[in-house]
């Protein structure tokens, strides 16, 4: 195992946002048992120790590889792009006033202990947001369009704070 290898290669996958997952967990799986440290217990220090750094890399490349929105963000790191989080807040107005609307509905229904609308916008932001992936896959599997998918990735960042909201409005109804 390259410990400098791409993620993608680590597990003799394609390059690409569209994955199948179930393959990805088996290709985890076998590597994982190929590494695992407990295999390495009678082993030097050295090899115990390359051993866990195998089983390591091998967990955050699943880990980042498992999650639509990393996957995308790593794709992009890959290809060059950096979509700037932290530095780069600026949004296009129409979006940031959709959000605003959404955070507003969230807000009143979590308030108004409306157990109903909230399960409501949660299924409609989903929907939104898979529309949205679907829409990022094309852009970064299809026409390779790394300025779009990055503009696509920093949106879908706020849907998926939005979403978690939701599930924590709702959690905190059900308590």
């Amino acid at each position: 195992m390259d410990l400098r290898a791409d993620h993608f290669s680590l597990f003799g996958l394609n390059r690409g946002f569209r994955l199948d997952l179930s393959d990805l967990d088996s290709r985890y799986r076998d590597i994982q048992a190929q590494v695992h440290p407990d295999r390495f217990a009678n082993a030097s220090d050295a090899e115990r120790r390359m051993s866990m750094q195998w089983a390591t890399h091998a967990n955050e490349a699943y880990q980042t590889l498992k999650k639509p929105l990393e996957r995308a963000k790593y794709l992009l790191h890959l290809a060059g792009h950096d979509i700037k989080a932290e530095s780069n807040t600026s949004m296009p107005a129409d979006f940031l006033m959709e959000q605003m609307e959404w955070r507003e509905a969230v807000m009143d229904a979590r308030n108004g202990g409306d157990h109903h609308e909230l399960e409501h916008l949660h299924n409609r932001l989903s929907g939104d947001v898979k529309n949205r992936y679907e829409e990022l896959a094309q852009l970064l599997d299809d026409a390779g369009d790394h300025a779009q998918a990055t503009d696509r990735v920093r949106r879908l960042m706020f849907l998926e704070k939005l979403l978690y909201e939701i599930d924590d409005a709702l959690a905190s109804l059900e308590e």
